[in-house]
C-alpha cells in the first residue's frame, strides 16, 4: 500500500512538473525555425539565414533587425549554422534558432 502511494505521489509530481513546463513554454510562444542562405562569403550566407529566420516569424521584427539590430517583442536566441563552400553563390549555410515572443 505504501509503495503504491509513493508511486502515485511521484506520478502526480511528474505530471505537475510537465504541466508547469507546458504553461511556461506556451506563455513565451516560442517557435523553432530553420532556413538556408547562400552568398559569396560564409558571413553573408549566415546573414541570409538570420534574415530568413526572422521573416518566417515576423516581418516587423525583421525590419527592425535590419534597421538597428534589435528585435522588439522577440528574443532571437543563439543560432546554429552548418556551412559549406560551393553552390551557385560560393557559400551555403543551413541554420536554425528558437525565437520567442516576449
Amino acid at each position: 500500500m505504501m509503495k503504491s502511494l509513493k508511486c502515485m505521489a511521484g506520478a502526480l509530481a511528474a505530471a505537475a512538473l510537465m504541466l508547469g513546463a507546458a504553461v511556461s513554454a506556451e506563455a513565451k510562444e516560442c517557435v523553432r525555425k530553420g532556413a538556408v542562405g547562400s552568398a559569396g562569403s560564409e558571413k553573408d550566407a549566415k546573414f541570409q539565414v538570420d534574415e530568413a529566420l526572422l521573416q518566417a516569424v515576423d516581418w516587423g521584427a525583421w525590419a527592425s533587425w535590419m534597421a538597428n539590430g534589435s528585435t522588439p517583442g522577440y528574443s532571437f536566441g543563439p543560432r546554429k549554422y552548418s556551412c559549406s563552400p560551393g553552390g551557385s553563390f560560393g557559400w551555403t549555410c543551413r541554420g536554425s534558432a528558437t525565437i520567442c515572443k516576449l
